[in-house]
């Protein structure tokens, strides 16, 4: 996929699996390699981040469009055990979250919201667990 040969993804080994057409699902992979590893040779939790950081911002600006405007506010991470191998993330939107958020910034308020990602290993452990607050508001 195009996304994957951006810079920041491709020096953190960031590879873009899956973008469904509608936008409501991404999937990633990390593929660990010596520069995406710290010091003691587990996954960087730096490469994780970068992993996750566009995808809730863009899923909801292609959902919602020109008339929102999105941004991703700040993250939180808990590492949970060191990540070896390929760590694999997935982002869905579901309609009802998706008509949730259109009603609450169709107020005219901004919207704060918290999204979660697992990065799960090749064995289907959770390595971390990745929550990015998202702010949208409808244009005036």
């Amino acid at each position: 996929m195009g996304m994957s040969l951006w810079p920041p993804f491709l020096g953190a080994g960031v590879q873009v699996r899956e973008i469904a057409p509608d936008w409501r699902r991404v999937r990633v992979t990390i593929r660990a390699r010596p520069w995406t590893s710290n010091y003691v040779g587990t996954v960087f939790g730096g490469t994780m981040l970068s992993a996750t950081d566009p995808f809730w911002m863009l899923i909801l600006m292609k959902n919602l469009g020109s008339e929102y405007i999105v941004w991703d506010r700040q993250v939180v991470a808990r590492f949970r055990r060191p990540g070896h191998g390929h760590l694999h993330a997935e982002f869905a939107l579901d309609q009802g979250t998706l008509e949730e958020l259109l009603a609450a910034a169709d107020t005219g308020e901004r919207v704060l919201r918290w999204f979660s990602t697992d990065l799960i290993d090749d064995d289907g452990q959770t390595v971390a667990t990745v929550r990015r607050e998202i702010y949208l508001k409808r244009r005036e």
